[in-house]
């Protein structure tokens, strides 16, 4: 039996008050004291009895007797009195020698500081040694300090019992506890520093337990720290920082050109010809010199054609001596200054590393004698180098003879390590820290940890680490979408960690998970005093059992001030990494601040907002990256893992993983009603920030409410979130979940995605009120596969986004099918599209696609294969509008359809006449601004109803060049007349006129196809199948131009019922339709104004039946209609007769419908086309002339930003340098120039100089030099002002390029540049105090030719010393308090 330990009760060093609750300031909380927030409930007392003395009755009774007694009692008090006070002193002097003992029983180096739990007074030592059996009460009266490390079986805190952990001043006391579970209640506290007094030692509890071993407690389960009804944890590390971004791109293996590694397999002397500006082998050879005298003669030549200062690796295989001339060994040696040549034997192992011209001083080299077919070990020559750009890299050759096995190696790789720049000074990082650099890829598993090394000679912003990157990590703002790298510090000094086996056991889901998921947990429950962590981190923890993750806040209500915390609760720096069940689970919890934290390698939903009701939690820079499946939920679950879980579905129901699993993503939001703010989601198995709908409150939450309404409910702050490396999309706003159990009738699981819900906030979520449109302010979304961002609902604004080597940049989904729909709309502003950026990604990682991309047309990861039609913003319903937005990098394939304005494929929804789109820019690389599609790979047979009616609006020409024009897909007549322009590319027609649509509703039957014909275009029908949904009727709805004629037909019987709806109608507009019927058919049409709110019908009237078409159209606006029993044509006028406001999609007073139903005596298919036409066929017309197409360029078009970032109160100056070798400029292949803000200044001479203030960023000199010589040396030495950027470029370089290349140095590069046989070079320097780390030097072998290169360099920073520096607002900052408030 397990023994359970109760201390020894110790002496209060705050007593309680006579009520039981421990005593607390007025003030509330205070930072650092071991007092609680708020009064925890009244703990309950067993064991303990109190007595109360009635001294008011003893009181009266003392005076009844005076008389004699008197002085007698008089003096019996005065000795007592004299008694007490000696007595009163005795025990004074004894405390106070208590407290001396204390005080002085520290060590002499720890200053007691009031702010440190472990410095107050009243606390006992505690060491309770190693018992894993023993269980631990800490109760009332019990103020205790771990000294030491300790094994114990469990520790209850509870009754005002207080645990905290001893700290030093020198950090290094590091105490670790190991227990089962720790639990606080009824006042029990655990505290590991404090806000103002951090832990400064390391601080460990392992949480030890088997998932099927021990009993759980009701609650909490197994293996946890838990806080219920007035408990208290406050857990304080020292402070990190959390994490930034790279500033400096980090290339695989940290070398531009890669790492090199190579064994040769041929005999004799083995050549490598090394770059020194970059560690480039440029050069590979081997050299018989064993067989063959002329390939002695061979080498010499390759080694005196070299240049100075070039590195040269030689490694023997096998033998090399036999004919290796004398005069090669001279040359040898005298080029590079070998010591061992002369005297190479037969089958010596002999390696040299050395430097053209560079003598003895730069020489490494071994040999090792053969004997007996080996050598004994290696040969190896090494020496190190530093590239231009100040990298230090190594280069190796070895030798040997090993068993007679001949072999050699080279290798160049990055040495002592790889120094990151990085965007923010690092707090808190010291040797030894573990980091992880996200992907910025499109696969998540690209992400990579490193260690922290010791590096004195690094700058504030500079980190060493081990290791060597496999995967590209950009640090770049590219083509004006900032991709910079997460850099995430996963160390804290206080550590949650779960003990785990060495691989997974049980019922732990071992057929999906191989490793051990049983990792430790943290819940707190409703009711407790005060939670604060900070600067924690939590490995190993969460487990694949509902409710057990790293970090849980369960049904807690709101735990700010509107819940009585004067501190409220928060998490701040935390680092939860490689663990088993999500990241923090806010539930049925309000309030929660979680900032600064981190989630990497987790399975399930991290940062998850559970049932549908939690409310106002600020998310505020956190970083959540690799994102994985698990089993909980079956919007956790992957593909395999939602077939094979079965548990809770009704019957043999399969899970249908796309629609009914595979959402697992890094920010889980159930309730709009919460704040996100510089978030990054940096890769998840498919969605990074997803916001979805509970129609109820779900889980636990269920019957807390009758109705979320979140989907009526106004977002709260989104603002400055990033999204990328997301398989299915970035951002992704739209669905829900079922709220009921599988049944019969629905055999799905609860809580799987269901498609009922749709977003549209109203004020106070009432739909009777105005709608509140949600703000999408400045999101960046790049290298998502499918979908940079998808959203369905309105009102919706995005703004001030970027979008880049997305599958899709923006899709943008109306808020539900009309009828339903209220005509909200979507708007996109002040943005950019990028199709394919110069992030040209990496193989591995799980990357799935690769393939020739982009401007360049080189190999790159795709987003899909290589057919996909990538596309910038997508239109699928609609209404929309896009204005002031830029794209760019939209290059088609042969093999590939790519455009800037694309629909949604195989749609077979409506599409809105009044999708628009106004002041829009294309750059020179968008080579289809629109694309319809076509018939093949990925669009299929591209017939579906919504294909067909594909439309938009372009309102300025900007898209066109047509003023207030539609484009229509170019087989569409419906949409089309003579003046119309066919673009072939785009499979697109612009056309002007005035368009809406007609809701086509039919009963019995309802599976009909509806082929609808306009008069004017009577061979060119367009045939509609419906929607295929789960109703008692069919719907189409074909775009229309208003003012013609159409017929309707069908494919079996014309339907009993059919509605039909003015949708986009404004006042007076009209068409006339004529409805296939059996000849001899009666009818009953009706008109009326239908409320969808209430699903009401109004204003009722019945048409009167005319003797003639002509009768009809004299008098359109007349309840009229007319049947053509020769034709079977019932004939009607829908003309609005309301007005439209806005972007609803009908009138003011509801929809204005038509309501016909028929009596038909036969069964005979309605269509009636050969009779109708040519009766009513009408030659094509215009109802709006063609405007003239425009001539001038589009004035204030596209965005107005340059660079779209994460950092936007920093300005960035936007540099472009383009030059050209001499074979490009006679090619007439473009211009030399250099560009600043968009300011493009040519040049013709062979160099070009500009300088900019990197204080305002404005253009202070431009020279032009025709050759390298002792002027243009003169000028970058003693010519350029102070915080000057400076920008070179180049026309076919000459001169005197050393004396140029040395001159460079002071203005950013690390050493002089090797530029002679370059043919171009593009240079971004800096003159001032410091080194940035945007300088660079970009220079090309001959041939080759350097691409246009880009820059955004920051202004204003803080190096540059700027005098005058504007004020930085932080919007963020001010969105974080207004939120908290």
């Amino acid at each position: 039996m397990q023994e359970e330990r109760r201390l020894p009760q110790l002496p209060l060093a705050f007593p309680p008050t006579p009520n039981g609750r421990p005593c607390r300031s007025s003030s509330g909380y205070a930072p650092g004291r071991v007092m609680p927030v708020r009064p925890p409930p009244t703990p309950s007392v067993s064991g303990h009895s109190v007595k109360w003395s009635s001294s008011k009755m003893e009181n009266q009774s003392a005076f009844i007797a005076r008389g004699n007694e008197q002085w007698r009692e008089s003096e019996t008090v005065r000795r007592r009195r004299v008694k007490n006070s000696l007595v009163c002193v005795g025990i004074c002097l004894g405390t106070f020698f208590i407290v001396l003992a204390v005080v002085f029983g520290t060590k002499p180096s720890s200053k007691r500081d009031e702010n440190c739990p472990d410095h107050q007074l009243g606390f006992t030592n505690w060491n309770p040694g190693h018992n894993d059996q023993k269980k631990v009460i800490i109760g009332k009266g019990h103020r205790l300090r771990l000294v030491s490390s300790a094994t114990v079986h469990s520790i209850i805190i509870q009754d005002g019992g207080v645990l905290v952990f001893s700290d030093s001043a020198d950090g290094s006391k590091n105490i670790s506890l190991k227990c089962n579970y720790i639990l606080l209640k009824d006042g029990g506290m655990l505290h590991i520093g404090a806000e103002k007094c951090p832990y400064k030692s390391r601080a460990t509890i392992t949480l030890r337990g088997r998932s099927n071993e021990g009993e759980e407690v009701p609650g909490f389960g197994r293996k946890f720290i838990g806080v219920d009804s007035g408990g208290s944890l406050e857990l304080h590390g020292v402070a990190k920082t959390s994490w930034t971004l790279l500033a400096k791109s980090l290339p695989p293996s940290g070398l531009e050109f890669g790492s090199y590694a190579e064994m040769p397999a041929t005999r004799g002397l083995n050549v490598r010809v090394i770059d020194q500006d970059t560690g480039q082998v440029l050069q590979a050879d081997r050299f018989d010199t064993h067989q063959f005298a002329n390939e002695s003669r061979r080498l010499e030549n390759l080694l005196r054609t070299q240049d100075p200062g070039r590195i040269i690796a030689i490694a023997v295989r096998d033998s090399a001596a036999k004919n290796l001339l004398q005069h090669t060994k001279k040359t040898i040696q005298d080029l590079l200054g070998s010591r061992h040549v002369q005297h190479l034997s037969y089958r010596q192992a002999w390696a040299l590393v050395g430097v053209i011209g560079a003598g003895n001083a730069s020489c490494g080299e071994s040999v090792r004698d053969y004997e007996n077919h080996d050598t004994g070990g290696k040969a190896r020559a090494w020496q190190e180098f530093v590239t231009v750009d100040g990298v230090k890299f190594a280069v190796s050759a070895s030798s040997q003879w090993k068993k007679g096995i001949p072999q050699a190696e080279f290798q160049v790789n990055v040495s002592g390590g790889l120094v990151l720049e990085l965007l923010d000074e690092m707090e808190g990082w010291q040797a030894g820290d573990r980091i992880v650099i996200a992907s910025t890829d499109y696969s998540m598993h690209q992400a990579e940890e490193f260690t922290v090394l010791h590096c004195p000679e690094c700058k504030a912003r500079q980190v060493k680490v081990t290791g060597m990157a496999k995967f590209l990590h950009v640090g770049e703002i590219m083509d004006g979408i900032d991709m910079r790298a997460e850099v995430g510090m996963l160390t804290r000094n206080i550590v949650i960690e779960g003990e785990m086996e060495d691989s997974c056991y049980g019922d732990n889901w071992c057929q999906f998970f191989k490793h051990d998921t049983f990792g430790g947990h943290l819940k707190i429950l409703k009711n407790f005093t005060s939670v604060h962590l900070s600067n924690v981190e939590l490995v190993h923890m969460g487990q694949q059992v509902m409710g057990s993750y790293p970090v849980h806040f369960h049904l807690c209500g709101d735990v700010d001030r509107l819940g009585g915390y004067s501190s409220p609760t928060y998490l701040k720096s935390l680092a939860i990494h490689h663990c088993y069940s999500r990241c923090v689970t806010v539930h049925a919890t309000n309030g929660l601040l979680i900032s600064d934290t981190i989630g990497y390698d987790t399975l399930g939903h991290c940062f998850f907002l559970e049932d549908g009701i939690e409310e106002r939690n600020v998310l505020y820079h956190n970083l959540g990256l690799v994102t994985k499946p698990g089993t909980l939920l079956p919007t956790d679950r992957n593909d395999v893992m939602c077939s094979m879980i079965r548990d809770n579905v009704y019957g043999k129901y399969v899970p249908v993983p796309a629609t009914d699993c595979k959402a697992v993503s890094t920010f889980w939001v159930a309730n709009p009603n919460n704040h996100l703010i510089n978030n990054a989601a940096a890769g998840s198995q498919d969605t990074g920030i997803w916001y979805l709908f509970h129609k109820v409150p779900t889980g636990e939450s269920h019957g807390l409410l009758t109705d979320t309404k979140a989907e009526l409910t106004p977002l709260g702050t989104f603002y400055n979130n990033r999204v990328h490396s997301n398989f299915k999309a970035g951002l992704f706003i739209d669905k829900g979940v079922k709220v009921t159990n599988a049944s019969a009738a629905d055999p799905r699981e609860y809580l799987c995605l269901d498609n009922s819900a749709r977003f549209r906030p109203h004020q106070d979520a009432d739909p009777q009120k105005p709608r509140v449109a949600a703000l999408i302010d400045r999101l960046i979304a790049f290298k998502n596969n499918d979908h940079g961002a998808w959203v369905r609902g309105g009102d919706i604004i995005f703004q001030n986004s970027g979008f880049s080597d997305n599958g899709v940049g923006l899709s943008f989904a109306s808020d539900g099918s009309f009828p339903k729909d209220d005509g909200s709309s979507q708007v996109i502003s002040e943005s950019l599209f990028v199709g394919e950026s110069r992030n040209y990604g990496s193989q591995g990682g799980q990357n799935k696609y690769w393939g020739v991309g982009g401007v360049e047309e080189r190999n790159r990861t795709l987003p899909r294969d290589k057919s996909f039609p990538i596309r910038g913003f997508q239109i699928y319903d609609g209404p929309i509008h896009v204005t002031k937005t830029t794209f760019q990098n939209y290059m088609a394939l042969p093999v590939r359809f790519t455009s800037a304005i694309g629909f949604f494929l195989k749609n077979p929804w409506q599409l809105n006449p009044k999708n628009s789109f106004s002041l829009l820019k294309f750059d020179t690389n968008v080579a289809l601004r629109v694309f319809f599609g076509k018939p093949g790979p990925w669009f299929e047979s591209y017939d579906l109803d919504g294909d067909k009616n594909a439309v938009f609006n372009d309102i300025d020409g900007s898209v066109t060049g047509y003023k207030d024009t539609y484009v229509g897909r170019m087989d569409n007549f419906l949409v089309q007349h003579p003046g119309c322009k066919n673009i072939t590319s785009w499979f697109g027609s612009i056309c002007s006129g005035k368009y809406a649509q007609v809701y086509v509703q039919t009963r019995r039957p309802e599976n009909l196809n509806m082929t609808i014909v306009r008069d004017e275009y009577s061979n060119h029908p367009m045939t509609l199948r419906g929607i295929n949904q789960r109703a008692d009727f069919q719907q189409y709805q074909p775009v229309v131009m208003l003012e013609k004629g159409y017929t309707i037909h069908w494919n079996g019987r014309a339907p009993e019922e059919i509605y039909l709806y003015l949708v986009n109608f404004d006042k007076s507009d009209w068409i006339r339709v004529g409805l296939c019927y059996p000849k001899g058919s009666t009818f009953q049409v009706m008109a009326d104004i239908y409320q969808r709110q209430n699903s009401t019908a109004h204003s009722v009237e019945d048409f009167q039946e005319v003797d003639s078409l002509k009768q009809l159209q004299n008098k359109p606006g007349e309840r009229q209609y007319y049947f053509d029993n020769s034709t079977g044509l019932l004939f009607l006028v829908l003309q609005a007769r309301q007005e439209r406001e806005g972007h609803s999609y009908c009138s003011t007073q509801g929809c204005e419908r038509v309501k016909v139903t028929a009596t038909m005596g036969s069964q005979t298919t309605s269509n009636c086309m050969s009779a109708a036409y040519p009766k009513y066929s009408a030659p094509p017309t215009a109802i709006i002339a063609m405007p003239p197409k425009s001539s001038g360029k589009c004035e204030n078009c596209g965005a107005s930003q340059l660079a779209f970032t994460s950092d936007p109160h920093q300005t960035y100056l936007h540099v472009q340098i383009q030059s050209l070798m001499n074979t490009g400029i006679q090619q007439a292949r473009g211009t030399c120039f250099i560009s600043v803000n968009g300011t493009r200044l040519l040049f013709q001479e062979r160099f070009f100089l500009v300088t900019v203030d990197a204080c305002n960023g404005t253009i202070t000199k431009n020279v032009s030099f025709t050759k390298a010589d002792a002027v243009m040396a003169n000028y970058l030495e003693t010519g350029l002002s102070q915080r000057s950027i400076v920008l070179l470029g180049s026309k076919d370089i000459s001169g005197d390029v050393d004396a140029m290349s040395e001159k460079l140095v002071p203005l950013g590069t690390a050493k002089p540049a090797q530029l002679h046989k370059k043919e171009s070079i593009a240079f971004f320097g800096y003159r001032g105090g410091s080194r940035p780390v945007w300088t660079r030097l970009y220079s090309s072998l001959a041939g080759q030719g350097l691409p246009l290169l880009e820059k955004y360099i920051p202004l204003q920073l803080e190096e540059y010393d700027c005098t005058k520096v504007n004020a930085v607002q932080r919007k963020e900052l001010e969105l974080l308090h207004k939120a908290l408030q």
